[in-house]
């Protein structure tokens, strides 16, 4: 999902580096090195923001003179069934994945002026009554409402969820059938002091206003958390214990300035960690300004959003 800039600028540092042992590296596609990539152009495209279906095109890398020197392998086997002990779960997901597979490559529907129809099997949607949120809550965590919180049930179900807003109405909805009792930190906003006009930025952009701005990577204003609750981080701290940026962890102790919690999947599982509280910076493109919000790095994981990125 890297924009092809980032791979170009790779390529020009390789042939840099190699032509000092061997000038003739200075013609070779990233200096003589292999390099593998990892991806599917059907599932993740660069993130261009406010970007047109040209931007996001001419912005992957199979538009950059690189992909001449490119050989592409394909994956012929799904390896998650391999992991399944159910015959009919591995029909299941097998024919789901066929499905989503054909409609990466149009053979689904019929396309007209640009556009595509496709219908949506039954089997692969949820009725919904009356309110949507309760009825995929039931089918993805059907256990919770009785109390079900085992790490081992927690751990491997998620609800994806296309925006921000949508990821913290089910977070939301989530957290209150959690009987035990909880602790709600608020941020400490202000605008960074690395702009020359911070002293009328801060005039203009109070605290309030701070605390009301919304950014894909960065925590609420205000977090509610809960012993018991799945988390998952959003900074990378300590990659030797697997605090990484998307690392999923269960909160086993609230305190004023750290959380404890442990970490669910990876090679650390089971470790409990401590997390500090943070100043982080939004990288959003959007806003004409910088500002910190000191925060724990941490967002509940009922629902996460498709693409953290794009939000």
């Amino acid at each position: 999902m890297m924009h092809k800039f980032c791979f170009e600028a790779l390529d020009r540092s390789m042939r840099d580096i190699m032509r000092v042992k061997n000038p003739n590296t200075l013609d070779m596609t990233f200096g003589g090195k292999t390099v593998v990539l990892g991806g599917d152009f059907r599932q993740i495209l660069p993130v261009i923001p406010k970007g047109t279906r040209k931007d996001i095109v001419g912005a992957s890398i199979n538009a950059s003179y690189l992909w001449r020197s490119c050989k592409v392998f394909k994956l012929t086997k799904n390896l998650r069934l391999r992991s399944l002990q159910s015959e009919t779960e591995v029909q299941e997901i097998e024919k789901f994945a066929k499905w989503i597979a054909n409609i990466g490559d149009g053979t689904i529907g019929e396309s007209l002026h640009g556009e595509c129809e496709i219908n949506i099997p039954e089997e692969f949607v949820l009725t919904c009554v009356e309110d949507p949120i309760s009825t995929i809550v039931d089918s993805i965590f059907p256990m919770f409402r009785r109390g079900h919180s085992d790490i081992e049930y927690l751990k491997d179900r998620a609800i994806l969820a296309p925006t921000l807003d949508i990821v913290d109405a089910v977070n939301e909805y989530m957290n209150d059938y959690n009987n035990t009792e909880g602790r709600t930190y608020p941020s400490c906003d202000s605008v960074c002091k690395s702009d020359s006009n911070v002293d009328m930025l801060a005039d203009l952009h109070t605290p309030e206003f701070l605390n009301g701005l919304r950014c894909s990577g960065v925590p609420n204003h205000s977090l509610t958390l809960k012993v018991g609750s799945p988390v998952m981080l959003l900074r990378n701290i300590d990659h030797s214990l697997g605090l990484c940026n998307g690392t999923r962890m269960i909160i086993s102790k609230l305190a004023d300035h750290v959380l404890e919690a442990q970490i669910l999947c990876g090679a650390s599982a089971g470790t409990k960690v401590l997390i500090p509280r943070m100043s982080l910076t939004p990288s959003d493109p959007r806003l004409p300004f910088k500002f910190q919000r000191k925060q724990f790095p941490l967002m509940l994981s009922y629902a996460m959003t498709i693409n953290k990125s794009q939000g």
